[in-house]
């Protein structure tokens, strides 16, 4: 009978790490949701013609630190530019000018 309680508990404890580890697991964004936080950050006086972004996250080395980015673009009337944004919070790491 002893045996049978301990299976139940040992069950127990690894349903409970399982739960928390992916609890504790942060989330990729979707690829529209971070277009739209990243058209929202650059939108400027000028109004924003046209917009993409890849679907695929890749690997960003900036300042030593390496990010999950999500790399898109806008096309406004003053120039295009690209942009690679956060995949897991949708800030934008860098924007340059094409």
């Amino acid at each position: 009978m002893a045996w049978k309680k301990w299976i139940v508990g040992a069950a127990v404890g690894a349903a409970a790490i399982c739960a928390v580890r992916a609890a504790a697991k942060p989330t990729l964004l979707a690829p529209e949701q971070a277009l739209a936080m990243a058209k929202r950050a650059l939108g400027g006086p000028l109004p924003i013609r046209g917009s993409w972004i890849q679907v695929a996250p890749e690997q960003y080395e900036k300042n030593g630190l390496t990010y999950t980015v999500y790399r898109g673009g806008v096309c406004r009337d003053d120039g295009d530019a690209e942009f690679f944004v956060n995949a897991y919070t949708g800030a934008v790491i860098e924007a340059k000018l094409l």
